[in-house]
């Protein structure tokens, strides 16, 4: 197990990023897939079926039936006519992430999603990191939460999410008021807001109350930490250059994939996954061995791509054959779980046991308990939001 523990005085999570949301419910399977075409594609089915036809197909809930009226999402330029009237054309798909590590498309439609959160939407952009904490298996070494630039849907299997940052832009950390500045006295430098997130994405782990994360005032245990954190960073949010393993050690297609595999095992001996009578090799125990929540990411990932059906009618509509692009995009998650692997298994040289920071510390400082209104969506006014049937959106 990793060393980045001290006593149960460290600080809870919830109390360091206080805004928390619940992952969004989609409500229906559809709206979502692995390619964004298979998604243009159910639309059209959707709507060329007419009555009660396109409600069997829409899948209705207590939440959303084709007669809702819901307001756009924000950011978002979708219809807010009743889906029941609807004929144009499919809204352009947007990259979410599924699951950890596992990248999909959504029809950003509120219409077609029961519980969307529209405060995630109103503070997504560029600047923004999301931190969705994963299923804790005990005794598992694999982490605890996972940050994203993609809006997370949680697929069921995530808990609550927590933004970086309270305003588009970057703007208002949603952290403890008064934590940086405490750190920064402790450590004789200021950290911002990504060295928070990096520290605590490297660190988290389950403790008594919930998640903690321990918190140090050695600056040299600090910026090791940081460092790690910024590595794990810069491969779940994407947000950089395409990782690349060194060379002799990246994966590649050593024998064709079958065009529609089944089944997906890996050989420990020979370093190779396989997808039927497919191979992909060198492919590293680091990169097999990854799980979030108790579940093999890998193993995950192509289990929502290798099902002939999805959910419902509609969720059966894809790809007839396993695509080129869905290849390349598990060349490249082998990659990034590959690297991955190697820098949690630098976790364990992290300790945290020296000059800790505890919550009684930070209570002390006043740094603790946070306000309520911190616990709260900041108000976002800067943009209309369109409501049903093209009225203007009340914030």
């Amino acid at each position: 197990m990793p060393s980045v523990t001290h006593d149960d005085d460290a600080p809870l999570l919830a109390d360091l990023m206080p805004w928390s949301v619940a992952p969004p419910r989609l409500g229906r399977g559809w709206p979502a897939a692995p390619d964004a075409a298979s998604l243009k594609a159910r639309w059209d089915a959707l709507l060329k079926a007419e009555g009660p036809d396109r409600e069997a197909l829409f899948g209705s809930t207590r939440s959303r039936t084709p007669r809702s009226a819901v307001p756009q999402l924000p950011g978002q330029s979708t219809g807010t006519g009743r889906l029941a009237r609807e004929s144009g054309p499919c809204p352009e798909p947007v990259r979410v992430l599924h699951g950890p590590f596992d990248e999909q498309w959504l029809i950003p439609d509120h219409r077609l999603i029961d519980s969307a959160r529209p405060e995630l939407w109103r503070v997504a952009d560029d600047r923004q990191a999301f931190v969705v904490e994963q299923t804790v298996v005990p005794g598992a070494p694999w982490p605890v939460l996972l940050a994203t630039s993609l809006l997370p849907l949680g697929a069921g299997r995530g808990g609550r999410i927590r933004p970086l940052y309270r305003r588009p832009g970057g703007l208002e950390p949603n952290l403890a008021p008064g934590l940086t500045e405490h750190l920064g006295a402790r450590l004789g430098r200021s950290p911002d807001a990504l060295d928070v997130l990096a520290w605590t994405v490297a660190v988290a782990r389950p403790g008594r109350g919930g998640r903690v994360v321990p918190l140090t005032a050695d600056p040299e245990v600090w910026e090791r930490g940081v460092e790690l954190g910024r590595g794990m960073l810069r491969l779940t949010r994407r947000d950089g250059e395409r990782p690349k393993l060194p060379g002799g050690r990246r994966p590649y297609v050593r024998a064709p994939l079958p065009a529609s595999p089944l089944e997906l095992r890996y050989d420990r001996d020979e370093e190779a996954l396989c997808l039927g009578e497919g191979r992909i090799s060198p492919v590293s125990a680091h990169a097999w061995d990854v799980e979030v929540g108790g579940v093999r990411v890998l193993e995950q990932w192509f289990a929502e791509r290798a099902a002939a059906d999805g959910p419902g009618p509609l969720g059966a509509i894809g790809p007839a054959s396993w695509p080129q692009t869905r290849t390349s995009e598990l060349l490249e998650l082998v990659t990034v779980l590959a690297l991955f692997g190697e820098l949690w298994q630098r976790r364990a040289e992290l300790t945290v046991r020296e000059a800790p920071i505890g919550a009684a510390e930070l209570r002390t400082a006043g740094v603790l308990p946070v306000p309520v209104a911190a616990r709260r969506p900041a108000s976002v006014l800067d943009h209309h939001e369109e409501g049903p049937e093209g009225q203007f959106a009340l914030l």
